[in-house]
């Protein structure tokens, strides 16, 4: 099976950032940074924790760019850089602890559909007011898309807590966003 780069017009400049050269490195950094500093965000709360994580992870990202092999999208490589950057800088902050319940029967929850007129800043408050733990597997789960499994191994905890944490999460979402809307609407 030959495998197709995705990324045809950055694989010459990511060629030469390989190399170390810096006016390529600074190019990719460019293109990459908004975002990344966007994922970095979901799970950090503070703006100035969540740059030093991605300014860190770009410092991996270079140091280890010759080790890409052009498999797959070069900004999902670079994506999981920045989760596992953010990830370990929650572990060292000691900020993610998670909370080993009771199993909870039938955690595959199925989604709420809740009308809202919330902006997207609302909604990122909300999920930043989760306890970490929440916050953090349902940002894996619901926006990167990993599996409980995946998560799980992830974080060093047992996939049953993975869907135990979004559960609870989702569950406090689900009543924030009731309560904002209620609010909104001047309901009582």
């Amino acid at each position: 099976m030959k495998i197709i780069p995705l990324h045809k017009e950055y694989s010459q400049l990511i060629a030469k950032a390989a190399k170390d050269n810096r006016r390529a490195q600074q190019q990719l950094f460019k293109i990459f940074a908004p975002k990344m500093m966007s994922v970095c965000r979901q799970y950090l709360k503070n703006n100035t924790k969540a740059e030093e994580v991605m300014l860190a992870g770009f410092f991996k990202v270079f140091n280890h760019l010759k080790d890409y092999r052009n498999e797959g999208s070069f900004e999902g490589w670079i994506r999981r850089i920045m989760v596992n950057e953010s990830i370990s800088q929650l572990r060292k902050d000691k900020k993610l602890h998670f909370v080993h319940e009771a199993k909870i029967e039938n955690t595959e929850v199925h989604a709420t559909f809740i009308e809202t007129s919330l902006e997207t800043d609302e909604i990122q408050k909300m999920i930043d007011n989760l306890p970490d733990g929440y916050r953090t597997v349902f940002i894996l789960y619901a926006v990167e898309g990993y599996k409980h499994s995946e998560i799980a191994e992830m974080l060093q905890i047992n996939e049953s807590t993975s869907k135990s944490q979004l559960f609870k999460a989702r569950k406090m979402l689900q009543t924030t966003i009731k309560k904002q809307n209620n609010i909104s609407y001047g309901a009582s």
